[in-house]
C-alpha cells in the first residue's frame, strides 16, 4: 500500500497523496521496529535484568514517537514549499488524477480497520508500543482524508488545496509524535503515578482496618507492567509475623484490582 500511494501520489501529481505515502512507508519502518522491540520485551528476566525486558516497549514507543515527527517535518516542508511554487509561478501543478482519488479512498477504509484492530490490541496487552501504532494509524485516517478533499477540489481547478491539505495532516501528525514521546519518556524516567491510579489504591486500600496510615505510594512502568512500592503504618504492637500477613494482604489486594501489576513491594513501620 505504502508503494502504490507513493507511485499514484508522483504519478497521479498529488502532493497530498504523496504526502501520505510516505508516511505510510514510514509505517512500514515502525511496524519493524515495534516487531523487534516487542520480542526482546517479551526475553524472560535474567541475573542482569531481574525485573525482565519489558523497557523495551518503552523504548519502541520512543523510535515511533521519533519517527512519526521526522516524518511530519518532511511532509510539512514539501507541502509548504509546493504551495510557494505555485504562488510564485515557479512551479505548475494540474490537479490529481482519478487515479489517485480512488487510492486515497481505499486507504481511508483500510486505516479505519488497521486503527480499530491496533487500539483493540494495544487496550488488551497494555503494551506502549502498539498503542503508538494506533495513534499513527489514526493519523493515517487524516491524511488519507485531506489527500481525499485536496484531490477532489484540485480537480476542480484549486490547485493550492492538495498541498495545503499534506501541510495541516503534517501538524497533525507532529502533534501525535510529541504526545507519543512523552508517554514513552514518562515511562522510561519513572514518572510517578497518577492521581487516578493513587486514588485507586488509596480506595483499595483504606477499608483494611490493619492499616492505620498510607504514608507513600510510588509506581513506575516496565513496558505494559506497572511495579509499586507503597509505605504503611500499622500498630507497633503487632509481631513481625503479623506484619508480614497485612503485608502480604495488600499485595494481593493491589494485584487482584489493578490491572498489569507485575510486583508490589509492601514496607510497613509502627504508626507514631
Amino acid at each position: 500500500m505504502a508503494a502504490i500511494k507513493t507511485s499514484v501520489g508522483v504519478l497521479g501529481h498529488s502532493p497530498a497523496l504523496l504526502a501520505d505515502g510516505i508516511n505510510s512507508t514510514s509505517d512500514v519502518a515502525y511496524y519493524v521496529v515495534v516487531s523487534i522491540f516487542v520480542k526482546m520485551a517479551n526475553k524472560p528476566a535474567d541475573d542482569e535484568h531481574p525485573y525482565g525486558h519489558s523497557q523495551f516497549e518503552s523504548i519502541g514507543a520512543l523510535l515511533v514517537g521519533s519517527f512519526v515527527i521526522t516524518t511530519a517535518v518532511a511532509i510539512f516542508w514539501n507541502s509548504v514549499d509546493t504551495i510557494y511554487d505555485l504562488f510564485s509561478g515557479v512551479g505548475s501543478f494540474s490537479g490529481g488524477t482519478e487515479t489517485a482519488l480512488f487510492v486515497a479512498l481505499g486507504t481511508v477504509v483500510l486505516k479505519i480497520a488497521l486503527t480499530l484492530y491496533t487500539q483493540s490490541a494495544g487496550k488488551e496487552t497494555n503494551n506502549p508500543s502498539i498503542t503508538a501504532l494506533a495513534y499513527d494509524h489514526r493519523n493515517d485516517i487524516f491524511s488519507a482524508l485531506a489527500a481525499v478533499i485536496g484531490i477532489f477540489l484540485g480537480r476542480l481547478g484549486l490547485y493550492w488545496v492538495d498541498p495545503l491539505a499534506g501541510a495541516l495532516v503534517a501538524i497533525v501528525i507532529l502533534r501525535t509524535g510529541i504526545v507519543i514521546l512523552r508517554e514513552s519518556t514518562s515511562d522510561l524516567m519513572d514518572t510517578v503515578p497518577g492521581k487516578v491510579l493513587s486514588e485507586q489504591i488509596m480506595s483499595l486500600l483504606t477499608p483494611l482496618s490493619e492499616i492505620q496510615h498510607i504514608e507513600e505510594i510510588h509506581a513506575h512502568r516496565f513496558g505494559p507492567y506497572l511495579m509499586i512500592n507503597i509505605t504503611i503504618c500499622i500498630d507497633g504492637n503487632l509481631s513481625v509475623f503479623e506484619g508480614d500477613k497485612i503485608s502480604t494482604k495488600v499485595e494481593e489486594t493491589i494485584k487482584a484490582n489493578i490491572s498489569f501489576v507485575r510486583t508490589v513491594h509492601v514496607h510497613y513501620h509502627p504508626e507514631g
